[in-house]
């Protein structure tokens, strides 16, 4: 009897043994898998979910729309996510390449597939709903699916900021009229209409986007002036940083002075990184930044 109990414990003590070594070698094995990915991305929005992901040891390459932290001057800095060189990525070896839908081109993408990369494109969110499903996609792609869990919380909670604020705007009566202008050097301002990055901000923060129209279009002043903007943003696609973008705005184009957003400085410029590729977590953060200047601007 002593026997076959000393049996047991020892079939026991073995089994757990047995459990733990295939506990510990799974666990390796995960870290292996994560330490060996290499991770080119594309795209300013897709890049900032790496990073809000916790997964900047894993970069080794990014496109030039992309914003990374200092620290990381060990990531190659690629070309725009539009024209993408299968060489340059290929030196780096990488084992995936994620970005947006704007990612090309397809001859390059097709390269990189054939040469055993991941090629990962994400689509353009343009709802909450749509930027928690890239969310929850990368999380998993990354073996990051617990950081994920976190930045969904942490988006949650942007948008119910957002949504108070929102109510807060209706309460003061109509959303305040809001004029996007792109602006880019030796060419003409262009508004943001319908369907477009400035457009998902405008509504998110509770504005109301008086263009008109889809797209981009160049409007003059004179069209500008009657539409009596109460908001003007402005966004500056020049590679030289404008000391004072307002001033150069107004003197540049002196009829916006005659519009609401002209007389009482209700000029404000958007980050280029925030109308890159949809709605993204810059995107989230530029609208809830603006839901407080139109908060501010009713309480006038």
């Amino acid at each position: 009897m002593l026997k076959l109990q000393n049996f047991k414990l020892n079939n026991v003590s073995l089994t757990s043994m047995m459990t733990a070594t295939m506990l510990l070698s799974a666990a390796l094995f995960s870290q292996m898998a994560t330490a060996e990915n290499r991770v080119v991305s594309a795209g300013a929005g897709i890049t900032e979910l790496v990073l809000a992901l916790d997964a900047s040891d894993e970069l080794v390459g990014v496109d030039s729309t992309s914003l990374i932290p200092d620290e990381l001057d060990s990531v190659a800095k690629l070309g725009y996510h539009r024209m993408l060189s299968a060489e340059g990525i290929l030196a780096l070896s990488p084992s995936i390449l994620l970005g947006s839908e704007a990612m090309g081109p397809k001859n390059t993408l097709d390269i990189l597939s054939n040469a055993n990369v991941e090629v990962v494109t994400f689509p353009s969110a343009n709802t909450k709903d749509e930027l928690v499903s890239n969310v929850e996609q990368m999380g998993k792609l990354l073996n990051r699916e617990s950081q994920a869990n976190e930045l969904k919380q942490k988006l949650d909670l942007s948008f119910n900021q957002l949504a108070t604020k929102q109510q807060k705007i209706s309460q003061h009566g109509d959303a305040p009229k809001v004029l996007f202008l792109l602006l880019q050097q030796d060419r003409p301002a262009r508004v943001g209409g319908n369907n477009t990055a400035a457009d998902i901000i405008i509504n998110l923060a509770g504005g109301q986007n008086i263009a008109g129209f889809d797209g981009y279009k160049s409007v003059s002043q004179e069209g500008i002036l009657a539409l009596q903007p109460d908001v003007i943003l402005i966004s500056n696609r020049s590679e030289v940083d404008s000391i004072d973008p307002i001033s150069e705005l107004l003197k540049a184009m002196p009829l916006l002075e005659h519009t609401p957003a002209g007389e009482h400085k209700h000029i404000k410029s958007l980050p280029s990184q925030a109308l890159i590729g949809g709605l993204g977590l810059s995107a989230v953060a530029a609208a809830d930044d603006l839901a407080s200047d139109f908060i501010s601007i009713k309480k006038l």
